[in-house]
């Protein structure tokens, strides 16, 4: 009898470090997810169908690795960092888990002052972190036409931003896409439906570290 309850007692320790490892993962535990997509046109879908944006095409890739997650579109062709920072308490309305931040290539584009660019992404980092909903923040690049000097100062402000804030980080929302005109639609600028595919690809397994997948 004795050797029955230590069996069991040991089944009971066991049982209660699974469920406590699992704890911490949404993903592992099945239960809906609801995910911000926060951004500009690369969030938005510019010029793509509803099935082929980035937020379309995210969802799917999750639902694929088996996470119930919804990605709510929270892009708008043209904005920028202060037009983000101004309409973020409208877009967390629906209460969101979790949320990508993408802000700032047209910041880089009109080339607005790199350290604005950093104030108001700064502010919209706080305000998730005081809203306690987690984030992935994904850097960009300042384009190389705006020089070196605005360049360092546009592509340092991401990675010093996610380390002030503690937030995951993807240095580049572009990757493997900029400047790959077969990726890329006839602006040059904006993703066409592989070039969605490769970003989802590339960045899809730090929003599965985001949600705990």
């Amino acid at each position: 009898m004795a050797g029955l309850a230590s069996l069991a007692g040991r089944a009971l320790a066991l049982a209660l470090f699974l469920t406590a490892a699992g704890a911490g993962s949404v993903a592992a535990q099945g239960k809906p997810v609801t995910i911000l997509a926060f951004g500009d046109s690369l969030v938005a879908g510019f010029g793509l169908g509803s099935r082929d944006g980035f937020t379309a095409k995210l969802e799917a890739a999750l639902r694929a690795k088996g996470v119930n997650a919804r990605v709510v579109n929270a892009g708008l062709s043209g904005d920028t960092s202060a037009g983000g920072l101004a309409r973020l308490d409208w877009a967390l309305e629906p209460k969101p888990d979790f949320a990508i931040v993408e802000l700032g290539a047209n910041d880089g584009l009109r080339g607005l002052d790199p350290a604005q660019t950093r104030a108001n992404l700064d502010a919209i980092l706080a305000k998730l972190k005081a809203k306690g909903v987690p984030a992935l923040f994904a850097g960009m690049y300042a384009p190389p036409n705006m020089g070196p000097d605005y360049g360092r100062a546009f592509n340092a402000l991401y990675p010093d931003l996610a380390k002030k804030h503690g937030v995951l980080f993807y240095p580049f929302f572009l990757d493997g896409v900029a400047a790959d005109a077969s990726l890329n639609q006839p602006d040059g600028i904006h993703p066409n439906a592989k070039g969605v595919d490769v970003i989802v690809a590339r960045i899809l397994p730090h929003v599965l570290k985001l949600i705990g997948g």
